[in-house]
């Protein structure tokens, strides 16, 4: 998804993706050994499979169950710079 996405959760929240989360040394203090299985071995895309992060711009209730929309920005789209 581009910069910019907005997912819209629920009846009224909603997020903006910001970029996407370069794996740090504080995965591996969670549990040994997990950023190697994070890294990706592709030659093209990005260097990790990791999550994305994002910006809250509407707060509400999120509840299992809930219906998750994607709302894309204009073009031109640009690709999630890392963080």
């Amino acid at each position: 998804m581009p910069l910019g996405t907005r997912i819209l959760l629920g009846p009224t929240a909603s997020v903006e993706l910001t970029g996407f989360r370069t794996p740090c040394v504080l995965i591996d203090r969670f549990r040994s050994g997990l950023k190697q299985h994070v890294l990706s071995s592709e030659k093209t895309g990005p260097a990790f499979r990791c999550g994305v992060m994002a910006a809250v711009r509407t707060g509400g209730r999120v509840a299992a169950g809930d219906v998750a929309r994607v709302v894309l920005p204009n073009p031109p789209h640009r690709a999630l710079p890392p963080i």
